[in-house]
């Protein structure tokens, strides 16, 4: 998919202040979180470790030495929890399921208690009216599997394919939506290239090949929950865009670089069969795309129902001629935080945007979620669509009377929201809106030090407090109407 915009500023937003939208019947308005970030009880009922459990306890990867050991510990207060979304007037719940709670070491032995405490959460969901959404992988791979080369080797993704069948199986009669995977963007590039998050490695040819099974552990996974779900649910992966703008007389060749790796490499196999030409030729230098086997294309590329999208901010890029890519990553002083591949003589640099900002230093910019969700429509149709991920992290304060009056938080969803509405109104097939997050959480190499969510965990006594965005949240999804 090419999200570009070929120009050095941006026009002024749209007004995205009208009242009184109405979604149409039956958009699905849910809010999502991930295992590792707030269950818990990472070493109950037969917990294997995971590689965020690894990392994390890891000295200086993460803000504070915070661990999700307790975070939120959902897996203790789960029927509160469920509760509280009957309470918000939730049509569904998007979590994730912690590969090392059913599987300890990623293959072998299932873990029974584990299945079924998420056969528990299932049923509570469908007991109060709330359509279960699981994710199979929200980065918390078991570290055996690390241990034994991770998401560059392919024995991982014939691993996940296993995991599939046993969630299929157990649970596939229940869930409404099965979601492969969240984010493998974040995964490959993070996870084995910048290094920023689990399991921290620096290998550019590993992130590649990251990318690769990553997108065909979903198709295997596609294939093993329809052999053994025995309900009708719907399949789905979430990708994270990049909304791009470019500045400087390189604009336009940044973008396409930085279009093809962070989104053309996942769009074009999962829902056209194939890799994009520039990015082989882009990476030539750094692999030879070998991990790439016959009849993998046509496993990746299984039809899904819905195509999952998760949106935070835009991103700026320029080339950067003035340092080579070896100065660069050697930290050369001058040298640019940026993107690039040995061979190149060139890099692509991600420059400040514009504000205002989110705590996490992303920019706000609605317009982004209404030209993301155009642009993925006009280039694949037929393709349903849901956001799956969208929220900020503001720094809270509780009120004397013991509120939380988020107005930057409320006004940034209505925004959003109504960006989405903008896009509905023009044709996108959006089938719903899942807000980031339900809760506030371990929000992984900040720690506990980022708030996203709608729903407030005092982390010395996790209790927990509806915020004013909840409480505005709650309206909108009970009445389907965008209120002032």
């Amino acid at each position: 998919m090419s999200q570009v915009t070929d120009s050095a500023t941006i026009t002024d937003s749209p007004d995205y202040r009208d009242a009184g939208l109405v979604f149409p019947p039956g958009f699905t308005f849910g809010s999502a979180t991930a295992s590792y970030q707030v269950e818990g009880a990472f070493d109950e009922d037969g917990r294997g470790p995971s590689i965020w459990d690894t990392f994390s306890k890891t000295p200086g990867k993460v803000w504070n030495g915070d661990t999700g050991d307790v975070a939120c510990d959902h897996y203790h207060r789960v029927d509160a929890d469920l509760d509280l979304m009957k309470e918000l007037g939730l049509g569904a719940y998007r979590f994730s399921i912690a590969w090392p709670r059913i599987m300890p070491t990623g293959t072998g032995a299932v873990n029974q208690a584990g299945i079924d405490f998420y056969s528990r959460l299932v049923d509570g969901l469908l007991e109060r009216g709330i359509r279960p959404v699981a994710t199979l992988y929200h980065w918390d791979l078991p570290q055996a599997l690390e241990d034994a080369g991770g998401w560059p080797a392919r024995a991982t993704a014939d691993a996940f394919e296993r995991y599939a069948e046993v969630m299929g199986a157990a649970m596939g009669d229940r869930v409404h939506t099965w979601t492969t995977l969240n984010e493998p963007w974040c995964s490959a590039y993070l996870g084995y290239g910048q290094g920023g998050h689990a399991p921290g490695r620096h290998e550019p040819a590993a992130a590649l090949a990251a990318v690769h099974h990553l997108n065909l552990a979903h198709g295997r996974a596609v294939q093993a929950l329809r052999a053994t779900s025995s309900g009708d649910p719907d399949y789905s992966i979430t990708l994270n865009f990049h909304v791009l703008r470019g500045v400087g007389d390189g604009a336009a060749e940044a973008m396409r670089r930085i279009d093809g790796l962070a989104n053309r490499v996942f769009t074009h196999p999962l829902l056209a069969g194939e890799y994009p030409a520039d990015v082989i030729a882009d990476t030539a230098a750094v692999t030879d795309w070998s991990f790439v086997h016959d009849g993998d294309l046509a496993v990746i590329n299984q039809p899904i129902d819905v195509l999952g999208v998760n949106y935070y901010s835009t991103a700026t890029v320029r080339l950067w001629d003035g340092v080579s890519p070896k100065q660069m990553n050697d930290g050369h002083k001058g040298a640019p935080g940026g993107t690039a591949w040995p061979g190149s003589d060139q890099v692509v640099e991600f420059v400040e945007q514009p504000g205002p900002y989110t705590e996490m230093g992303w920019n706000i910019a609605p317009e982004g979620l209404e030209e993301l969700l155009l642009g993925l429509h006009a280039e694949f149709p037929d393709q349903p669509l849901m956001v799956t991920e969208n929220g900020a992290a503001f720094a809270d304060e509780v009120a004397p009377d013991g509120s939380v009056p988020d107005l930057e938080r409320l006004d940034y969803l209505r925004r959003h929201f109504t960006a989405a509405h903008r896009a509905i109104e023009q044709g996108v097939d959006l089938r719903g809106y899942f807000v980031w997050s339900l809760l506030d959480n371990f929000e992984w190499g900040y720690g506990y030090a980022k708030r996203f969510g709608i729903v407030r965990v005092d982390f010395d006594t996790l209790e927990r407090t509806v915020k004013d965005s909840g409480l505005w949240y709650s309206r909108l999804a009970r009445t389907g109407v965008l209120p002032a």
